[in-house]
């Protein structure tokens, strides 16, 4: 929510500059048989714009998409702003967190029904070792993740009891890559594959992100298959209705 906040309030600034830059008026249209006819309003009279003039129904017609946008992003944001004001802390995320006397009482609850999944899931196996100081976002059931992004699939998959490894060794072409969650499928224990690109916007890891991919396309993993990417930037947050779509897809 706060990060749809933050994308809308960046969107409203940059309609609102659009919007000076356009010329003044309403741009209204009417048929007539075959052809569409233009008019100009200044909010009492109405001037028709022969086609001579089409560039300025072109802007007219841009001012009135824009103007339409921003009461829809400033209606959002009001929404938004409305729920974060009456919005509590959810009690039953704290029962599952690793400090709390619940957590090993409920754990069973988010587990696989399946005693070898169950088993794969809770084994131990190799990690990436890189960069431990960047596990700083907690799930609720003790395991750290790098970003808020990676937390919601993680607890998606949990509350689907999904079984899953965090950061688990995968190797490929006499490569060792980390994928950030390996997944067996709940019914059949087919293995999955999910990345999150999460700072898609910067070069390096963009880099980095496509021989990935080239990796995996070499070694036969199949794209919207096995292998499950979702992404995000500064303008586009991953919204949690993406992590339940995705789930769903596959897995439910």
């Amino acid at each position: 929510m706060i990060f749809e906040h933050q994308r809308l309030e960046k969107e409203i600034r940059s309609i609102q500059e659009q919007l000076k830059e356009l010329p003044e008026g309403k741009l209204f249209c009417r048929r007539n048989g075959t052809h569409i006819k233009w008019y100009q309003s200044d909010g009492q009279i109405q001037t028709y714009l022969p086609k001579k003039k089409r560039k300025l129904a072109e802007q007219l017609a841009k001012r009135r998409y824009l103007t339409t946008l921003l009461a829809d992003d400033i209606h959002e944001k009001n929404t938004i702003e409305m729920y974060l004001r009456h919005h509590r802390e959810k009690a039953a995320e704290d029962m599952i967190r690793a400090s709390s006397p619940f957590q090993e009482l409920l754990f069973p609850a988010f587990q696989s029904t399946s005693q070898d999944l169950q088993d794969w899931a809770n084994s131990p196996y190799e990690k990436s070792e890189q960069y431990p100081e960047h596990l700083v976002f907690e799930t609720g059931f003790g395991i750290c993740v790098r970003s808020k992004s990676e937390a919601m699939i993680a607890m998606s998959l949990r509350e689907h009891k999904i079984p899953f490894r965090y950061e688990c060794v995968l190797e490929l072409g006499g490569e060792k890559i980390f994928p950030d969650f390996t997944i067996r499928h709940p019914k059949t224990g087919e293995y999955y594959y999910w990345e999150h690109l999460g700072l898609i916007d910067k070069k390096d890891y963009r880099r980095k992100t496509i021989w990935k991919m080239n990796l995996y396309l070499e070694n036969d993993f199949r794209v919207s298959g096995n292998l499950i990417f979702t992404s995000e930037n500064d303008d586009h947050p991953l919204r949690p209705m993406d992590v339940m779509k995705t789930i769903e897809h596959h897995f439910l």
